[in-house]
């Protein structure tokens, strides 16, 4: 009896991999200008990410290039083409508050997506100084 059950919960996994279909993560938009930021102020901002192909997509991790940026995706599994959203928080104090000019801040998604398994987002913005 167990010989039987083993065998077809293998049969099962090799029934769903030969189904083929993989996962395909796609972002609404691959970069984008946040504007004009007056130093100390924090910005919270939602990009549309998709999971485009025939396979349950799974995000298996999100980092950023600098730790003035945190970055999320919601929710961490998606369907096949089923919709969630990359949530990216920019703080532009961060570096002090003397600190302007023109910042560009990238977000890394790691996804099991076989053709891309890592995902680039950027963002630019123009710091100015604080009004007072």
């Amino acid at each position: 009896m167990k010989r039987a059950i083993v065998g077809l919960l293998l049969l099962g996994v090799l029934l769903t991999a030969c189904a083929g279909g993989q996962p395909d993560l796609v972002l609404q938009e691959g970069e984008r200008d946040i504007g004009t930021i007056p130093n100390g102020e924090v910005r919270t901002f939602e990009v549309g990410v998709e999971n485009r192909g025939s396979a349950e997509l799974v995000i298996q991790g999100v980092s950023t290039s600098c730790g003035c940026t945190t970055a999320m995706v919601e929710p961490l599994t998606l369907a096949p083409g089923a919709k969630g959203r990359l949530v990216v928080t920019y703080d532009s104090g961060a570096h002090g508050p003397e600190f302007s000019g023109k910042i560009m801040r990238q977000v890394f998604i790691a996804s099991n997506d076989p053709e891309e398994p890592e995902v680039e987002f950027r963002f630019t913005a123009e710091v100015v100084p604080a009004t007072p």
